[in-house]
């Protein structure tokens, strides 16, 4: 693999692990906005773990095609 395509699947990688823990912190919030009864504010939250995720998803399936 060349310099150029490591350093971009690593970068890939990086983006998608950093994504990973936006997620999480969204689901964190949700339930944390759940607690104190914001409900559209924790559905609006899963809503962006739930997009998180699928860019996660993407991103991953990015580095398939470099290999």
């Amino acid at each position: 693999m060349s310099d150029k395509r490591l350093r971009l699947r690593k970068l890939i990688e990086y983006w998608a692990e950093h994504n990973d823990e936006h997620s999480a912190r969204f689901e964190e919030s949700a339930r944390e906005a759940t607690e104190m009864e914001l409900v559209e504010v924790a559905n609006n939250f899963r809503a962006a773990a739930e997009k998180g995720a699928q860019v996660s998803k993407h991103l991953r399936k990015a580095i398939e095609y470099i290999e």
